[in-house]
C-alpha cells in the first residue's frame, strides 16, 4: 500500500487562493492528501506547486463547480485514482450586488450566486458522499457566511445571501442523510476575511477564517453534524 493510500483523501473547492489555499494548507500539514480545485487549471496548478515547495502532499485538478462534466471528471479521478475522498471542503463561491437592492437585482445574479453558492456544493456532495457512506468516514464543511443567518440576515448583497441560507439548508439536509455513520456535514461561517472577496479592510487573517473549516473537517467519531459554526462555536441559523 502507497503512503498517500495511508492518508486522508480531502478535496476542497475554489481553493487555488485565499481561504481555500490556507484550508488546504492546513489538512496538508495534518497529514492529508489534498486535492486541490480550481476553475482556472493553471492557477490551481501554481497554487498546488507552491504548497508541494513546501513538502506538502497537495495535487491540482480542474474543476468548475457550476459544470456537471468537470464535477464528474473529478469526482472519477478521486473515487478511482485515489480510493475515495474523506473530506469534502465546498469552499468555491460567487459574491455579487454587495449593495444592490433586492427589487432590482437582476434575476440572473440570484441563479448565479446558487449555480456556484448552492447547487456547486450539492453537485460535489451527490458526487462524493454516497462513497463517504459506503467507507464508513467522512467529513463534509459547507463554507457559508453570516449572510446567509436568517436570524440577523438584513438587506446585504441579495443574492449571495441567499445562496448562502440555501446552503445552509442544504447542510441540514445532507447531515440528516447520513444519520447514524461517521459522516458528519456542517456549514461553517469565517467571517470577514482580507481575501479578494472580502478586501484589504477585513479583519481577519486567512488562517483565521480557514480554522474552524479544518476544525470540522478534523471532528472526531461521534462529533457533531448538521450545525453552523462561527470560531469553533456553534451560532444560529
Amino acid at each position: 500500500m502507497s503512503d498517500r493510500r495511508r492518508k486522508r483523501v480531502a478535496v476542497v473547492t475554489g481553493a487555488n487562493r485565499g481561504i481555500g489555499l490556507e484550508v488546504c494548507r492546513q489538512l496538508a500539514a495534518a497529514g492529508q492528501h489534498v486535492v486541490l480545485g480550481s476553475r482556472n487549471a493553471a492557477a490551481g496548478e501554481a497554487a498546488a506547486r507552491s504548497l508541494a515547495a513546501r513538502g506538502l502532499d497537495v495535487e491540482s485538478h480542474q474543476l468548475d463547480v457550476t459544470d456537471e462534466a468537470s464535477v464528474r471528471a473529478l469526482a472519477d479521478h478521486v473515487e478511482h485514482t485515489l480510493a475515495g475522498a474523506d473530506v469534502l471542503v465546498n469552499n468555491a463561491g460567487l459574491l455579487l450586488d454587495e449593495d444592490g437592492d433586492v427589487l432590482e437585482v437582476a434575476v440572473q445574479h440570484f441563479r448565479d450566486c446558487m449555480e456556484t453558492n448552492a447547487y456547486g456544493p450539492l453537485r460535489l456532495t451527490q458526487a462524493l458522499m454516497p462513497g463517504m457512506i459506503s467507507r464508513g468516514y467522512g467529513r463534509v464543511v459547507n463554507v457559508s457566511s453570516e449572510a446567509g443567518q436568517i436570524s440577523s440576515m438584513s438587506d446585504y448583497a441579495p443574492p449571495y445571501s441567499v445562496s448562502k441560507a440555501a446552503l445552509n439548508a442544504l447542510t441540514r439536509l445532507l447531515a440528516a442523510s447520513a444519520r447514524g455513520r461517521d459522516v458528519l456535514v456542517n456549514a461553517v461561517d469565517p467571517g470577514w476575511v482580507r481575501t479578494d472577496m472580502g478586501g484589504r479592510a477585513a479583519p481577519r487573517s486567512l488562517a483565521q477564517g480557514a480554522d474552524t473549516i479544518f476544525w470540522c473537517a478534523m471532528l472526531p467519531r461521534g462529533g457533531p453534524s448538521g450545525r453552523f459554526f462561527h470560531d469553533r462555536q456553534e451560532t444560529d441559523w
